[in-house]
């Protein structure tokens, strides 16, 4: 398991100004220190572990699998209509990803970018039904012999930052990075109508590993 690189400037950064703080309270509140040492050391452990990134190497490629982007709890599960770009009616699948999650986002199929755009917004709870509009968000477009597969990621309550590396006409593939939500967030995928959905409501699932659904 290694550190994801979005993370290393902040880690960085909290150590020192963590350190300073340490120091500070040392020369200036002794007594208290021991706590402070043990608070700021579980904070320490706890932006390293946010900022994990496992190894989720795939062995076999299926184009007729769709795989998680991210890990986290499906939250989800309806019929819908897609406004922004595909225009007609999806089968929307929504994944919570919470603090303690792995927040690393992977490509969920091979294909061509046909579609990105990047959105400035508000910061709503990620489990609001109006944050898939209204929050911060990207939206990416896959095509692919499957049909087209929209992807949004969209920013919580604390996220304040997303990073997409996705680029439009890019060829990518399954199980790449497609980039990084900071500090709890959601993704959406919007499935073409009569694609077999693997998860239910309620499903624990992880980036690379869990299958979302098949196209049919």
């Amino acid at each position: 398991m290694s550190i994801h690189k979005e993370g290393v400037f902040t880690l960085v950064l909290s150590f020192v100004i963590l350190a300073i703080a340490n120091g500070l309270v040392y020369i200036y509140a002794k007594p208290a220190f021991p706590f402070f040492l043990f608070i700021t050391i579980g904070l320490y452990i706890f932006l390293i572990s946010f900022f994990r990134n496992p190894d989720r190497s795939i062995a076999d490629f299926q184009e007729d699998i769709v795989l998680s982007p991210c890990d986290g709890k499906v939250v989800v599960i309806e019929e819908t209509e897609e406004g922004e770009y595909l225009k007609d009616k999806r089968i929307q699948v929504s994944i919570f990803m919470s603090p303690l999650n792995v927040h690393v986002n992977r490509h969920p199929v091979s294909g061509t970018i046909e579609f990105y755009k990047y959105h400035p917004g508000k910061y709503l709870a990620a489990w609001n039904p109006k944050s898939s509009t209204e929050n911060e968000r990207t939206t990416t477009v896959y095509s692919n012999s499957n049909g087209k597969l929209l992807v949004r990621q969209i920013a919580g309550a604390l996220a304040r930052r997303i990073v997409c590396y996705a680029q439009k006409g890019e060829q990518v593939q399954q199980g790449n990075e497609l980039g990084f939500i900071k500090f709890g967030s959601r993704m959406d995928l919007f499935f073409p109508l009569g694609t077999k959905i693997d998860v239910k409501i309620g499903d624990v699932v992880k980036g690379n590993v869990t299958t979302i659904a098949k196209f049919v």
